[in-house]
């Protein structure tokens, strides 16, 4: 561990991927994108959470107070019949949402973009873990959706909060579904000659 390691930029808004990023030893800064998410478009849904990752990434890393620091991007969307599925619109959506989800099996995909400006290089991946809803009542899902939790989310749900009894098991990494994989970071990291161990803070 370095005396001085670091500074550590997120380009997200998400305090589950800062929670993610502070439990495993780092202390990054948070300075949103402001990107418009409606403008990105890719053929798949894996692509395109990447494309969004890579453009949040990049949109911070380009501004000058930023100078020297390792921006981190990431975006994620719920891949369901081929389709991309972000935060629902209102209500009403979260509600058809789950209708349409339970029961079933999709693949979250979470772009990862790490931008050193120091370097002037970027690392950029996706990781994909697969979900498996199970099969709440429609009182269920009315009262999941009343307390707003679906409405702040990609793919209307959470790993680690009110509808965590409503996913039955996932095949993959947790912390993606949650919000970034770990794992991933540090391949990525790594990709940049830095090790994850020397940002802890």
């Amino acid at each position: 561990m370095t005396a001085d390691p670091r500074r550590v930029v997120l380009a997200s808004a998400s305090p589950a991927r800062l929670g993610l990023l502070r439990q495993a030893g780092l202390a990054p800064e948070v300075i949103v994108s402001g990107v418009d998410e409606d403008k990105v478009h890719a053929p798949t849904p894996a692509e395109l959470a990447l494309a969004l990752a890579e453009a949040k990434a990049a949109h911070v890393a380009a501004r000058p107070e930023v100078s020297g620091a390792l921006v981190i991007g990431c975006d994620s969307v719920l891949e369901l019949d081929g389709k991309a599925l972000g935060k629902p619109a209102d209500a009403e959506e979260a509600v058809a949402r789950w209708k349409a989800m339970r029961g079933r099996v999709g693949v979250l995909q979470t772009g990862h973009c790490v931008y050193d400006t120091a370097a002037k290089r970027y690392e950029s991946a996706t990781a994909s873990t697969v979900v498996r809803f199970g099969e709440p009542t429609d009182r269920e899902v009315a009262a999941y959706v009343a307390s707003g939790e679906p409405l702040y989310v990609a793919g209307a749900f959470t790993l680690d909060g009110r509808s965590a009894p409503f996913i039955d098991g996932i095949d993959g990494d947790p912390g993606n579904v949650i919000g970034l994989s770990l794992p991933l970071l540090r391949r990525l990291l790594r990709k940049l000659d830095v090790e994850i161990t020397d940002l802890w803070a």
